[in-house]
């Protein structure tokens, strides 16, 4: 008797452990009743046995569980922005599913379940989603692998909701970030046809264009950008920063002719104040900026570039003094002391900058040579952190 119930004690408990072992028919099972974090955990233990995933099909309950998991989560963070998405590699991790899958085996299919043409067709919104959270987060080859498959489901057919090159932006960027300039350019221009109403598309591939030596092709961007975005302020900066390497007449003209809109964007300011140093007209690069700077009064790049402006306007003003002193005394002290107004204010300038870098070694030269000619006693200092930052 106590043997017939020792063996019926170890058969409920074979039984029991054969129940809870995964199998892709209740990972199949959760899903179909929409417990998708369930059906996850069982899928991904299927995957420990050789025999399981070595089927199509577990491959593509794999996709199909992936895909629906993250949808729901991203739903979910359009809902609450304080939602925490818990599986932000699900967009990936489903597309290499339903690759694997319709590598086995491209007819597989199962009821209620996404095909894996299907699958890999409906995945981009997330795949973009997905790379441009390692493109906030720095990890660039993440980036360009997850969004180089959103790419491909985006052009696997026809996209239900075309994006206006947002995918091709966001692509071409990682691979410019990575050093792959013709391939950014490629996708660039990829951006562009796809009716990109972003400049920065049209910016970056400008600059890319001009860093390479295909010229040639600027122009027929600088048309489709102004048809696009006809008022953009950054179309304006770049079609005259690129008419100042190819013809100043020409960028001098546009620079006289720009829209008032122009002068209400600080970055464009900032962007316009740059062709004017260029020309080393320091007197009007200051005033854009010092618009800039009331615009965004924190903002590093504004404030470096005020600080060297005013340091070049100091150093004509103190030179014209200097050739005055002989003949016009009173004049030359009036612009001595304008010379000095303008070295103090770069010099709170660049002493505000620091806070962003406080061993940037371009500022603290420019301030040690603030300090010296101010005979100021923060010289010593601030020469002594300099030389031990060069060791």
């Amino acid at each position: 008797m106590k043997r017939l119930l020792l063996f019926l004690a170890c058969s409920l408990l074979v039984g029991w452990v054969f129940a809870q072992k995964a199998n892709p028919n209740k990972a199949y099972n959760l899903y179909y009743e929409k417990k998708l974090e369930e059906a996850k955990e069982v899928i991904d233990q299927c995957f420990q046995d050789p025999k399981y995933a070595e089927k199509a099909s577990t491959w593509l309950y794999k996709g199909n569980i992936y895909y629906y998991l993250a949808t729901k989560e991203y739903a979910e963070k359009q809902q609450n922005d304080t939602y925490v998405i818990q599986y932000p590699a699900a967009p990936t991790e489903a597309f290499d599913a339903f690759r694997k899958a319709q590598d086995m085996k491209s007819t597989v299919e199962a009821f209620d379940m996404l095909s894996p043409a299907e699958g890999i067709a409906n995945l981009y919104p997330l795949l973009l989603v997905e790379g441009v959270e390692y493109l906030i987060g720095g990890d660039m080859e993440k980036a360009r692998n997850t969004l180089e498959k959103a790419v491909y489901g985006y052009e696997l057919v026809p996209p239900k909701h075309p994006f206006k090159g947002e995918i091709y932006y966001y692509y071409a960027y990682s691979l410019e970030m990575l050093g792959s300039k013709e391939d950014a350019i490629k996708n660039y221009e990829k951006a562009v046809a796809d009716q990109s109403e972003n400049p920065s598309v049209y910016v970056r591939l400008i600059e890319l264009l001009k860093e390479s030596g295909q010229t040639a092709k600027i122009g027929q961007v600088l048309i489709a950008a102004k048809a696009k975005m006809p008022d953009n302020p950054n179309i304006y900066v770049a079609e005259i920063d690129y008419y100042w390497e190819t013809d100043q007449e020409k960028a001098d003209q546009l620079l006289k002719t720009l829209p008032v809109s122009v002068y209400a964007n600080a970055d464009a300011l900032v962007n316009i104040a740059n062709i004017y140093i260029k020309k080393e007209d320091f007197s009007k690069a200051e005033e854009l900026l010092t618009k800039a700077n009331r615009m965004n009064s924190d903002n590093f790049v504004v404030m470096y570039n005020l600080g060297y402006c005013k340091l070049k306007i100091y150093d004509q003003l103190n030179n014209k003094a200097n050739n005055l002193i002989l003949n016009d005394r009173a004049e030359s002290d009036k612009l001595f002391s304008q010379a000095s107004t303008y070295l103090n204010e770069a010099q709170t300038l660049f002493e505000n900058t620091l806070r962003f870098t406080p061993d940037d070694l371009a500022i603290l030269r420019q301030l040690r040579e603030i300090y010296f000619k101010n005979k100021s006693p923060k010289f010593e200092e601030i020469n002594q952190k300099i030389e031990q930052l060069e060791k």
